[in-house]
C-alpha cells in the first residue's frame, strides 16, 4: 500500500490524519509521564521519538495548550489538576478532530 493510500484509508476511517492522531497519542503519553514519574522532560521527550525537547516543548503546547513545564507546575495545584482531570477525556481522544 502506498503512503497516501495508507493516509487516506486512515483518515476515512479514524477520522484524522495519522500524523495528528499519532502526535495527540504521544501527547497522551507524555501526561501521562509528567504526571506519574519523576523524569526530567528531555528524557520523556527522547523516549517518545523527539529529538529535541524543543520540538518536544512546541508539539505539547499545540495539543495541550500549555507547555510541559506549565502542565507539571499545574499538577501541583488540586483546582488546575481537576480542570485538566474533567477535560482530558476530550482533549486526549486521539481520534477526535
Amino acid at each position: 500500500m502506498s503512503r497516501s493510500s495508507f493516509a487516506l484509508k486512515f483518515r476515512e476511517t479514524v477520522g484524522v490524519p495519522a500524523m495528528d492522531y499519532l502526535t495527540r497519542w504521544r501527547m497522551l503519553l507524555a501526561s501521562d509521564r509528567l504526571e506519574n514519574s519523576d523524569d526530567p522532560i528531555s528524557a520523556i521527550a527522547t523516549s517518545l521519538g523527539y529529538e529535541s525537547e524543543s520540538a518536544f516543548s512546541t508539539a505539547f503546547k499545540r495539543v495541550i495548550g500549555r507547555s510541559p513545564r506549565q502542565y507539571s507546575r499545574d499538577l501541583t495545584t488540586a483546582p488546575a489538576h481537576e480542570d485538566m482531570e474533567a477535560s482530558r477525556s476530550d482533549q486526549f481522544d486521539p481520534a477526535a478532530g
